[in-house]
């Protein structure tokens, strides 16, 4: 039966179709003019440790949002502030709520394979990896598989130019949008957000939507229109054991003076079986996975083996079955560890001290403040005394085994059902845009600090994101493909003026 929905998706395919299959020199000279737009944003730094560059790019916002016809204001947090942006309301339409974040990692330049990481560089892909060319060429070619370099070329300024660049185009064309649109951009989601939750509930009104759409994060590496359902949050722990007061010669104190070594590496040992699944009780609690929710797992195009491949190690982990399955679970990772001194600088000495990092990836089943208390817990019952703070000589005279344990804040996780309307419609129009299958991705590997607007608003929340996946985010040498620059301002365009009837 050909639904009254069915023909608005109908006449939707056939506009983008419109405009999207012009001749090569009208789609060269839209995607040229983001080029141009990006290089501009990219060289402002953006560094969330540095308020200036925060104030900085929210002024090139500002500039940029204003002559699109958007009302923009700053909206002040306990730290850094937020950029947020609304085109005129009209109280019959449903409202969209877009985040996306201005700020950037830091750079380390010397890494960089480009003096300036925040000057954009072209490069065209070659046997050996990417070679620099000019950006004259642009006016004979717009390859698609060229690549734009620079520090937040992906993650996250290339989206907020598509986006803007999307705007343009459907004012040339004439486009009532069927949506009220809001924006509000991060100035420190790089450093974990930690004003939002509060910000969120001061400015609740000036951020009531219907739902939300995050553009961040890469596409799936099939390069098909992703739409992901929710992100793991996070959480970390600092563990600290102790040896003697000061390193000690291994010869004099070898067999003889405790070393912090083993005894971290023995507890961090006991923490996981030998398939790396925590064996902490209670640690997965509360997580079960039905048929239907499989299935959608399942119908993700991965390859384990292509995966195991690329990272170049033999066998996976056994939290999951397969890739996807092992992301529907908390993790508990070690991101770093250290004792002493190694490689030339190594020394022949009992350490004082050794740290172990750990951070824990959250699910919507998995409280983060509980997860740190098993693991607390779990770290005494093996014999430790468990400390906030360095140990007094007192304390080391009186327990054999010292940990000092420092907690890091919370980032919950989130997932929206896979059968909201909101999200149908997000699927729906990127698949009649796309003529692809949409990959439906139930939950992210990474962490997205959006919790607070579910939780505050009440609303649900897609991520759609817009860059290659390849992209190498938080990394020396992070770029854009040309190509997923044409991407995200179709995708933009299309859920823009399609109407979710």
């Amino acid at each position: 039966m050909f639904t009254i929905k069915k023909f608005v998706f109908l006449v939707a395919l056939i506009s983008c179709f419109s405009i999207f299959s012009q001749n090569s020199t009208a789609i060269k000279s839209e995607v040229a003019d983001a080029i141009n737009e990006l290089k501009d944003f990219v060289s402002i730094p953006n560094d969330a440790l540095n308020a200036e560059d925060i104030d900085d790019n929210i002024f090139w916002l500002k500039k940029k949002f204003g002559k699109r016809g958007f009302n923009t204001t700053v909206l002040e947090t306990e730290n850094l502030p937020l950029f947020f942006a609304a085109l005129p309301m009209n109280d019959s339409k449903p409202t969209m709520l877009i985040y996306m974040h201005l700020d950037g990692q830091s750079v380390d330049a010397s890494k960089w394979d480009q003096p300036n990481p925040y000057e954009t560089v072209l490069k065209k892909p070659v046997d050996n990896g990417y070679e620099t060319i000019s950006f004259d060429a642009l006016d004979d070619d717009l390859n698609y598989d060229w690549r734009l370099f620079g520090r937040s070329t992906s993650d996250d300024k290339g989206p907020i130019v598509m986006f803007l660049n999307a705007i343009d185009l459907l004012k040339k064309d004439g486009k009532e949008l069927p949506f009220n649109v809001k924006v509000i951009l991060d100035g420190e989601e790089e450093k974990s957000s930690k004003p939002l939750p509060k910000a969120v509930k001061q400015y609740r009104e000036l951020l009531e939507a219907d739902f939300l759409v995050i553009n961040d994060g890469p596409v799936h590496p099939s390069g098909n229109p992703t739409v992901t359902y929710g992100c793991r949050g996070i959480t970390s722990l600092t563990l600290t054991t102790y040896g003697p007061i000061t390193p000690q010669h291994s010869g004099h104190y070898g067999n003889y003076a405790p070393n912090p070594g083993f005894q971290l590496a023995q507890l961090l040992a006991g923490m996981k079986d030998k398939e790396g699944r925590v064996i902490i009780p209670g640690y997965y609690d509360g997580i079960s996975l039905d048929d239907t929710v499989q299935d959608v797992l399942k119908s993700v195009p991965d390859s384990d083996s292509d995966i195991a491949e690329k990272l170049q190690f033999k066998s996976a982990e056994k939290v999951g079955s397969f890739y996807q399955e092992a992301l529907q679970y908390p993790s508990l990772n070690i991101r770093g560890l250290g004792s002493g001194w190694v490689g030339k600088k190594a020394r022949t000495i009992v350490p004082e001290s050794a740290t172990a990092e750990l951070d824990l990836r959250l699910v919507p089943e998995s409280d983060g403040t509980r997860l740190k208390k098993l693991v607390k817990d779990h770290i005494a019952k093996q014999g430790f005394h468990v400390l906030d703070h360095i140990p007094s000589k007192e304390e080391r005279m009186t327990h054999d085994k010292i940990i000092t344990i420092t907690e890091g804040s919370v980032t919950d996780a989130f997932r929206t059902n896979l059968d909201n309307s909101y999200g149908n419609f997000l699927v729906e129009t990127l698949e009649s845009a796309f003529e692809k299958d949409v990959v439906r991705i139930r939950i992210m590997g990474g962490t997205v600090p959006i919790a607070p607007f579910i939780n505050e608003l009440k609303i649900p929340a897609f991520i759609v994101p817009m860059v290659n996946a390849d992209n190498n985010q938080h990394s020396p040498n992070e770029n854009l493909k040309i190509g997923q620059l044409a991407y995200g301002i179709r995708a933009f365009y299309s859920i823009l003026s399609t109407p979710n009837d």
